[in-house]
């Protein structure tokens, strides 16, 4: 029982540490990555579905982004997703081929695109926190319920620590590597 509880508790924590990882690769450095623009949707056919459904959306060198439409008539419905996106940058069409470039980030965006990172990674240790309470919860309710013992609850609840205390040192890392990625010039 006490397996599971810490099985459920890893499995929900290496979420969260993955779902950091996902939002912090959407804040942008200098350099050009195609899930800069996985967030956008662009409006196809009345409805919005997300870019990458309707363009090739690449690396041309480390500060361009190509955006290659598969039809013709969505250029222009490509080009007006990423004017209007919170990226600020201004892509250039030229025939089928959306060209994204990258403009350098200043000190001052840098400090902001930082404190953004460190939020979201605080919203991850929240979050690690949170499944810590939980799983000691479904341990109390155990010994409640006189299927295991106090000592066993005990050893439960030191395990699960151990595990909050794995994976919010991994949201540090997270954090760590993404800051230096940003002030990296």
């Amino acid at each position: 029982m006490i397996d599971d509880i810490k099985k459920d508790a890893a499995d929900r924590m290496s979420k969260s540490a993955e779902a950091l990882r996902h939002e912090l690769a959407k804040i942008r450095t200098g350099r050009a990555h195609p899930s800069l623009l996985d967030h956008l949707k662009v409006s196809y056919y009345g409805s919005d579905v997300p870019i990458n459904q309707v363009a090739n959306v690449a690396v041309e060198d480390a500060r361009t982004l190509t955006v290659t439409p598969w039809e013709r008539n969505m250029v222009q419905a490509v080009e007006k997703a990423i004017i209007q996106s919170d990226l600020g940058v201004n892509p250039n069409s030229a025939g089928t081929v959306i060209r994204v470039p990258m403009p350098a980030l200043t000190e001052e965006r840098r400090r902001d695109l930082q404190r953004i990172a460190r939020q979201e990674a605080e919203q991850a240790r929240v979050a690690v926190r949170n499944i810590r309470r939980d799983a000691n919860h479904e341990l109390k309710e155990l010994v409640k319920e006189k299927l295991i013992s106090e000592d066993d609850e005990r050893r439960g609840q030191e395990i699960v620590q151990k595990l909050t205390d794995q994976f919010v040192k991994e949201v540090d890392q997270i954090l760590d590597e993404k800051e230096q990625d940003l002030m990296a010039i």
